[in-house]
C-alpha cells in the first residue's frame, strides 16, 4: 500500500516524498490465496508541504464476479528538496 501511494505522491508533486504517518488503517477481510489483488490510489488532501492519499485494496476472488474491499488507509507523505528537506507542494 505504501508503495502504490508513493508512486501517486511522486506522480503529485514530481519528485521525491517521505511517507510520515499512517492513518485510519482498516482491515475488512483477509486476503486469500489465488486472489487477484487491485490497489486504488485517491489524493484527498494537499496542504503546504504534504498531502494525504487514501488506498483501498480490492481482491477479486476465485469464482465470483465482483470486487471485495479488504484494506483501507490514509498515508500521509511529505514531498522533499534536494537535501532531503520539506519542500512546498506546487498545487496541479
Amino acid at each position: 500500500m505504501d508503495s502504490a501511494a508513493g508512486v501517486e505522491a511522486i506522480r503529485y508533486v514530481g519528485g521525491p516524498v517521505a511517507t510520515v504517518a499512517i492513518e485510519a488503517m482498516k482491515f475488512h477481510a483477509p486476503v486469500n490465496v489465488g486472489d487477484w489483488l487491485s490497489v486504488y490510489t485517491d489524493i484527498v488532501k494537499v496542504g503546504r508541504t504534504s498531502l494525504t492519499i487514501h488506498i483501498e485494496v480490492m481482491v477479486l476472488r476465485r469464482e465470483e464476479d465482483e470486487e471485495i474491499m479488504v484494506t483501507e488507509g490514509d498515508f500521509i507523505f511529505v514531498a522533499l528538496d534536494e537535501n532531503h528537506r520539506p519542500k512546498e507542494i506546487r498545487k496541479a
